[in-house]
């Protein structure tokens, strides 16, 4: 990172996603826990912009604040046909953030979509899908950039707008030809390219220096997102991505090496000492009460609880590998301890099981029965096609039943995880504070914020090389097995056995661990963690934002040209 006296420092600072106040995935966790920083740094010159988006209800994470520049947001609606809302996001930290409509847009589309190929050669003839919608906003935001800009005349200001994800591209672009002394940083955490060479059962690594981006794109049926996403990593002042695999996608897809940004994590919210004891102990307590309802039996209270979770990308995220794991875990004859594997993927589902409503009303769970409720012994949730779910044939194939004398269950939580699912009524990191350990197998994982997300709560991990956090803490300090509180697995396209068995291995020897062994792990995990929030990343992005400023002005001291002149 730089020094602090080489940093040229930004006056003003834009920054644009799908996910601002809209809680999507991980770039969600990544601004959201990132914006704490920003504010220490840059109070209240830090803007995010997002979609305004929410139509029946407000989003729960916005808090409006109609005096906020009220009288700019005037000016652009009259003169400008802009409608914006200001408001604060309610994270810690509290940043200014624009709501933004842009249903307006779509009527210039077409318009648009020229203009950009001529100033750019944005390909986006074979757009479908959420293509439109991306762009129309994309394109919004750097409208509304551009009107702020003006309105409060910053030409003297250092003034950077940093856009994320191939979704915001067409916003990049739009600065560069309309507004160029803003320096531009735009953020890919995972390449379109990649992720569907991937997600395709194509090996990624072995070919990854033999690859064409545009060529797979075509082969993919990707080519107006990659488009996008390529001109917008050349074009800009800075180009960043979350992590060294990451970087060396982009380098052979879009001819352009990034900076890298690691993501790291917000810890104040999370519990300390009593208070994390005792949401540990009624996290664990749902926990069980749920798996015997599901499974129709009793579970030993000091049953061994694993996880995984994330979006449901069966491969990438290696729900796979992980069920394959639990199998071996399951066939091992010298396992005396009740062990039960979380999934928790949201997928396609009606809503929560009315039989397990009924039946959590009651009280305590019947366990006379000896069998489960609607002779379901692994979902949570209903699903809408169970008989197509790959979680669920998995599981028929292997043989898993959930029966009383086996020691190894799996629980499918198909639900997002909000507080508010109708089994456990908890968020994610309220169950996730009661897990014993987490496993993410990933083949796909640019950064990986679950494995980053378990170690902050004191969680022992299980990640691998293919994951960028997974790739950051092998370099910090990883002992062979999880005497240090995480352990990263070596993956690669042809190993997969050899993975699978790594991790039943680990997982064993885990259940014979004592209540205080496991206790000193916790400790390990949480260690980690103080080496990866954002006090110590913080800087690489600010490192970003002056190389951005300084490539700014190296580009204004020459003739301004786009591509396409």
């Amino acid at each position: 990172m730089l020094t602090n006296d080489s940093l040229i420092v930004p006056d003003y600072i834009f920054e644009t996603s799908w996910e601002v106040c809209n809680k999507v995935g991980g770039i969600y966790t990544v601004l959201s826990t990132k914006a704490n920083s920003l504010q220490k740094s840059y109070k209240d010159c830090v803007f995010f912009i997002g979609p305004d988006a929410w139509t029946k209800t407000e989003s729960p994470w916005f808090e409006e604040d109609k005096k906020l520049y009220a009288r700019w947001k005037n000016f652009a609606r009259i003169n400008q046909g802009l409608h914006i809302r200001t408001g604060r996001w309610k994270v810690p930290g509290k940043p200014i953030v624009f709501l933004i409509k842009f249903d307006q847009f779509f009527q210039q589309k077409n318009d648009i979509y020229a203009q950009m190929w001529v100033d750019f050669g944005v390909d986006s003839l074979s757009a479908y899908g959420d293509y439109d919608e991306s762009c129309m906003f994309a394109y919004a935001t750097g409208v509304v950039i551009e009107s702020f800009y003006r309105y409060h005349r910053l030409e003297t200001k250092n003034v950077v707008a940093h856009f994320n994800e191939w979704m915001l591209g067409m916003g990049a672009l739009y600065i560069k030809k309309n507004v160029p002394k803003i320096a531009t940083v735009f953020t890919t955490h995972a390449t379109t390219v990649g992720r569907s060479i991937a997600g395709n059962h194509l090996p990624l690594y072995d070919n990854l220096k033999t690859y064409s981006g545009d060529q797979m794109a075509r082969q993919l049926n990707i080519v107006a997102k990659h488009s996008i996403e390529k001109l917008a990593a050349q074009n800009v002042d800075c180009f960043t991505t979350v992590s060294d695999i990451t970087a060396q996608e982009c380098a052979q897809f879009f001819h352009r090496r990034p900076e890298v940004t690691p993501n790291g994590f917000e810890k104040d919210f999370i519990p300390k000492g009593e208070a994390h004891k005792e949401m540990r102990k009624k996290a664990r307590q749902n926990l069980l009460r749920v798996a015997e309802l599901v499974t129709g039996h009793s579970i030993h209270k000091d049953a061994l609880f694993v996880s995984i979770s994330g979006r449901y990308e069966y491969k990438n995220k290696g729900i796979d590998v992980f069920i394959e794991a639990m199998n071996q875990v399951r066939k091992t004859p010298q396992i005396t301890k009740d062990v039960v594997a979380f999934i928790m993927v949201p997928a396609w589902i009606e809503g929560p099981r009315t039989d397990l409503q009924k039946e959590q009303k009651n009280g305590t769970p019947k366990k006379k029965k000896g069998k489960p409720l609607s002779g379901d012994p692994f979902t949570t949730h209903k699903l809408q096609d169970p008989s197509h779910d790959p979680v669920l044939n998995h599981l028929s194939y292997l043989g898993f039943g959930n029966s009383k004398k086996e020691h190894v269950k799996i629980i499918f939580v198909p639900s997002y995880l909000n507080g508010d699912d109708g089994i456990f009524n908890m968020d994610y990191y309220e169950m996730l504070i009661g897990m014993d350990l987490t496993v993410f197998p990933s083949y796909y994982e640019p950064w990986g914020y679950t494995p980053h997300e378990s170690v902050a709560f004191s969680v022992p991990t299980v990640t691998t090389s293919l994951a960028g956090f997974g790739l950051w803490a092998k370099k910090i300090a990883n002992e062979k097995g999880l005497s240090d509180g995480f352990e990263v697995i070596s993956r690669d396209d042809a190993n997969q056995y050899e993975v699978v068995q790594e991790i039943a291995s680990l997982i064993y020897d885990f259940s014979l661990k004592s209540v205080e062994q496991i206790t000193l792990l916790r400790g390990c995990a949480l260690k980690l963690s103080g080496k990866c929030d954002w006090k110590h990343f913080i800087g690489y992005y600010k490192d970003a934002y002056s190389k951005a400023l300084h490539n700014s002005f190296v580009r204004l001291s020459k003739p301004h040209k786009l591509n396409g002149e």
